[in-house]
């Protein structure tokens, strides 16, 4: 069909609709990539599955190395991705969109790591207030249907505005079992304050998912280190309680790092788990001072209570979910007490932010 536009206009529409092949040279597989789509979701899309979190360019879990061909790399923050990065050719596969074919090297997962992303219909059964500031919220899908996500992944609840918010799922897989989202309120939140405010049983929501790359890997012979900030304790919670539901021997160790007591707000039921399950620790960690009077336990930071329990980090693997100044702390300081990139797993908790569909 003749193109009646400018020549201009007719190259554009033709790019917009040109596939580019994008080979992964450290695996030797490749997918392919449409000029208006990210890498991520791309290869999401073609059941290739790279590391990931927030989606947005903030956290900076899906960087990869482009060693040849050209893209538009879209917007991100400098904490993701640092100039110095970008100059030795570091690229984020969530923002970066291929203008040519392209060569890149980026550590690829297992193929069963790839799940389905669905659209699916939910109703709210239950708003249990955990605390002054967090709300449990359970959903329940349809009789007919079904959701497969990893313990650890998050899902994106769908405004009615065409907004998207991102929870983790904080309970582990199960044949009929509700979801359970934990929502930390944020003052002047457009989601949050109607989970706290307006939202009631019964009513109606739409979510899509499972999204993320942060779940349990199978190495049971390293001991896992489980740092959470906030209600960064949610996908860990859904990972012990998958470990807990296949009797794994696998040593873990949590450390859940909070402002005040009053934020503990699973400390009974964490208790419980430490009665059953000899393999799990504990150590929760109070940051501000005015709660630590009469406070026998750590306090400070929770990142910095790990190191003094494990100086030394080689054999082990770490987990951390919350707050990205945690996260960042994290991934500065922990290489230097000898833990390896590859042994180390975050979801950092960004403050939501809108971008397209993937």
């Amino acid at each position: 069909m003749l193109c009646e536009n400018t020549p201009l206009t007719c190259y554009s529409r033709l790019i917009a609709i040109m596939a580019f092949s994008i080979i992964n040279q450290k695996t030797a597989t490749s997918f392919e990539a449409t000029p208006s789509e990210t890498l991520l979701a791309a290869a999401l899309r073609q059941g290739h599955v790279f590391a990931y979190s927030c989606r947005s360019g903030s956290c900076g879990s899906c960087t990869a190395r482009l060693l040849s061909g050209a893209i538009e790399p879209k917007e991100f923050s400098e904490s993701a991705l640092s100039p110095a990065a970008q100059a030795a050719g570091t690229i984020l596969l969530c923002q970066a969109r291929a203008q040519s074919n392209l060569v890149i090297e980026a550590q690829e997962l297992p193929a069963g790591a790839a799940i389905e992303i669905r659209t699916l219909p939910c109703r709210v059964i239950e708003l249990e207030k955990a605390c002054h500031d967090v709300m449990i919220m359970r959903l329940k899908l349809p009789q007919n249907q079904s959701f497969d996500y990893l313990a650890g992944q998050y899902v994106d609840i769908l405004l009615r505005d065409g907004r998207r918010r991102s929870f983790s799922v904080a309970n582990a897989p199960a044949v009929d079992a509700e979801l359970e989202l934990h929502v930390r309120r944020v003052p002047g939140g457009h989601f949050t304050g109607q989970v706290f405010e307006a939202l009631k049983p019964r009513d109606l929501l739409r979510f899509r998912g499972p999204y993320g790359t942060f779940f349990l890997r199978d190495k049971p012979q390293l001991p896992a280190i489980l740092v959470a900030g906030g209600t960064g304790l949610a996908p860990i919670k859904a990972m012990l309680e998958q470990a807990f539901t296949e009797s794994s021997r696998r040593a873990f160790h949590l450390f859940w790092g909070v402002r005040t007591r009053a934020d503990l707000y699973l400390d009974r039921e964490i208790q419980g788990w430490l009665e059953a399950h000899p393999n799990l620790n504990y150590t929760p960690v109070l940051s501000e001072q005015k709660e630590q009077n009469g406070w026998l336990g750590q306090t400070g930071w929770v990142h910095d209570a790990v190191l003094e329990a494990f100086p030394d980090l080689s054999r082990v693997e770490v987990y951390a979910s919350g707050p990205p100044p945690m996260i960042e702390a994290i991934r500065s300081a922990y290489p230097a007490h000898g833990l390896p990139e590859e042994q180390l797993y975050f979801d950092s908790f960004e403050f939501s932010q809108d971008y397209p569909e993937t």
